[in-house]
């Protein structure tokens, strides 16, 4: 792995998109025993994501204040009229996850959001996915009932939801994980992420995927055997689980029976926000239990050992909480 490549590997934990284009080499590591590996080979080929149409992107927004309470807003729908939920929506073609949530708040609330990072990236299939913010109020005005509308009818701030008529339970958990981390400044937390655009087609799954070898004790990681060299990417199938595309993509790397390994998170995430297509990326960071000697690779790709420096960098971010967890809702 080139000097450059290494480089690559800086950027993705800083969450920043690479300067190499890696998505000339995808792998279509999706095969299954429902479609076979044609039929899905066939779909790929066909499938294009185009935001609410063939991939739905939402956007949600934990905000807790000074006082540890959460920006709630009171629905308008008329499916949910007079409950309670985060403000949320779908992401709009053309627009940037960032816009996408910064636009939900002030509709829904009155209030600017400026956000600072992701909390939790949930999907569920391969073409459904939300995001989930949390920021800081720079602006605006608590929405009141006076100035009740389609969007919704008000908002405030909240002690305790479970005291008010949720839309659904599913923004608990969200909201739990928002106050720990803005608030327990104590406990291990990853950094920052926010998603950066770049122009892709296509929605993609990248590995960082990590062991150490026994002789040496020195952390390595999966690479290409091509030049440029470059992590392992593969194509998301838009129809499963994306544990399936993570399940299959394994498979192609290691042979089946791989060993025991541990999806921590994700590192970075890259999407198109309408330019040149309404495609994703996710960078996600893998470990192995068992030493690189136990772990042989298969195929294209082989083990790398990484500068020290690096290599520092990646186990950092290991312990539990240190990157955004990647949930997929079943």
């Amino acid at each position: 792995m080139s000097l450059t490549n290494e480089k690559q590997i800086e950027l993705l934990l800083a969450g920043n998109p690479l300067e190499i284009d890696d998505t000339y080499e995808v792998s279509h590591a999706v095969a299954n025993d429902i479609l076979g590996t044609k039929g899905v080979q066939s779909l790929l080929n066909s499938y294009v994501p185009i935001c609410k149409k063939t991939v739905t992107y939402i956007v949600a927004a934990v905000v807790i204040n000074d006082e540890g309470k959460v920006l709630m807003m009171q629905e308008a729908k008329a499916s949910c009229n007079g409950e309670w939920y985060l403000p949320a929506g779908r992401v709009e073609p053309n627009e940037s996850l960032l816009d996408a949530v910064k636009r939900e708040v002030l509709e829904e609330t009155g209030l600017v959001l400026t956000p600072e990072t992701l909390l939790v990236v949930e999907c569920a299939s391969g073409s459904w996915f939300r995001f989930v913010f949390t920021g800081k109020i720079t602006g605006g005005k608590l929405k009141t009932l006076e100035e009740a509308n389609e969007e919704s009818l008000q908002a405030c701030w909240v002690h305790n939801v479970n005291d008010l008529t949720l839309r659904s339970n599913d923004i608990i958990s969200l909201i739990e994980r928002g106050k720990s981390y803005v608030m327990s400044k104590d406990v291990l937390r990853h950094p920052y992420l926010i998603p950066v655009n770049k122009s892709l087609s296509k929605l993609l799954l990248r590995l960082t995927i990590t062991s150490k070898k026994r002789a040496t004790n020195q952390l390595h990681v999966v690479i290409s055997d091509t030049t440029p060299s470059h992590l392992p990417i593969c194509e998301i199938n838009p129809n499963r689980s994306i544990l399936s595309t993570l399940h299959n993509f394994m498979e192609e790397l290691f042979g089946s029976g791989v060993p025991q390994h541990r999806p921590h998170g994700i590192l970075s995430i890259e999407f198109s926000g309408g330019d040149g297509g309404d495609g994703l990326c996710l960078t996600l960071l893998i470990s192995f239990k068992l030493p690189v000697e136990d772990v042989p690779t298969i195929g294209k790709y082989v083990w790398h050992e990484l500068p020290e420096n690096i290599a520092e960098s990646i186990t950092y971010r290991l312990p539990r909480n240190m990157t955004v967890p990647l949930n997929v809702i079943r």
